[in-house]
């Protein structure tokens, strides 16, 4: 094993945060589509106009498969980079609407664990972008 090639314990970390943060994203996702009443009702409470579903459900979905699927690293890159516009996002509009700690904090843990699978992906899934001199 050379110094590029990740560790047992670090590929069991990468996938078990990845499946974790798939899921995540996959079951609201679909929610979100087939608009599950309290989801909906949520978004109506978050002051979101009903399309917005239609749009976050979809860009879920695509996140979760992106970070998922082999190859990609730019299309990855992206993908995590909208998972956490979306958690903050997630997080902010709860706590602009008083939606108290628990609702604020949720999002903001998943995001944790979508930086830990970012932060743990291995050299094949990571964008490598020449330096220019």
């Amino acid at each position: 094993m050379n110094a590029s090639t990740p560790s047992l314990a670090g590929r069991v970390v990468y996938w078990i945060a990845t499946g974790v943060v798939a899921a995540l994203f996959v079951v609201p996702g679909v929610a979100n589509l087939v608009r599950v009443p309290h989801i909906a009702h949520d978004m109506a409470h978050l002051g979101y106009p009903d399309y917005f579903m239609s749009i976050l459900g979809t860009w879920k979905l695509l996140a979760a498969i992106a970070i998922l699927i082999p190859g990609f690293p730019r299309l990855k890159e992206w993908a995590y980079a909208g998972m956490i516009f979306d958690l903050t996002g997630a997080a902010i509009s709860r706590a602009i609407v008083g939606d108290g700690t628990a609702p604020v904090l949720v999002p903001l843990c998943i995001a944790l664990v979508a930086v830990v699978s970012w932060v743990m992906r291995p050299p094949a899934r990571i964008l490598h972008v020449p330096v220019r001199t």
